[in-house]
């Protein structure tokens, strides 16, 4: 006979990245992080701040895997986060129902999370931006889900087309949610020092009048252009 599996598996003790580490990463521009690590990164555009609320973040990753329609395993992770941590909950993008109203959020504030983020939808709007917590999701829904499990807490996960360990880094702005993987996250700090000097040297010259940057000058004028007429 086949034993029941448990209804949630729970990874306490992931490794975490040194804290002037996610300190040095705190208020970077998502752009810039996607250009530091060469032109990937973040999730699926749809996940985006619920509207009104709160956009800016950074936290080490506390991962849970809800499946469709329940939500036990993001009750879980609320006795694994610590603060500044970011919640990042894998519904395997389920739209069906919603993965957290204002309750469970007020809750993750109370732990001290930075920020929850869900490839699924949410309910409680009103609620959720009252609680002041930032939540990135795919959308909204009234219906409710269960908790029941299977679920998993602090084992990796794919959220909006990326995958997610526990201890990577999310950073989250307007533009939508990044994840930094923590294996480079300290290269990346000092990569993020160039495209920062690269980008503003390029803003002060937009800002002077530059019409077209030189490296494109350089492509529309080499034979790698034909031109037609």
């Amino acid at each position: 006979m086949i034993k029941d599996p448990p209804i949630l598996r729970i990874s306490r003790n992931f490794p975490r990245p040194p804290n002037d580490v996610v300190k040095a990463l705190t208020g970077a521009m998502t752009g810039h992080l996607v250009d530091a690590m060469g032109g990937g990164g973040a999730l699926d555009w749809q996940i985006k701040a619920l509207g009104g609320g709160p956009q800016s973040f950074c936290g080490v990753a506390v991962t849970c895997d809800c499946g469709p329609s329940d939500n036990l395993a993001l009750f879980g992770a609320l006795d694994v986060v610590k603060p500044g941590d970011v919640i990042v909950a894998a519904t395997r993008s389920h739209r069906a129902a919603s993965v957290t109203g204002d309750l469970l959020v007020g809750m993750a504030r109370n732990c001290g999370a930075a920020a929850i983020v869900t490839d699924g939808v949410v309910r409680d709007v009103a609620g959720i931006l009252a609680v002041g917590l930032p939540v990135c999701c795919a959308g909204v829904s009234p219906n409710s889900p269960v908790r029941n499990g299977p679920g998993t807490v602090g084992l990796p996960i794919v959220v909006g087309g990326v995958a997610i360990a526990s201890g990577d880094i999310i950073v989250g702005d307007a533009d939508g949610v990044v994840v930094v993987p923590q294996a480079i996250a300290a290269d990346l700090v000092k990569r993020l020092v160039d495209v920062r000097a690269a980008e503003a040297l390029l803003e002060a010259k937009v800002k002077s009048g530059l019409r077209i940057p030189d490296f494109i000058a350089d492509v529309l004028s080499s034979p790698r252009v034909e031109n037609i007429d």
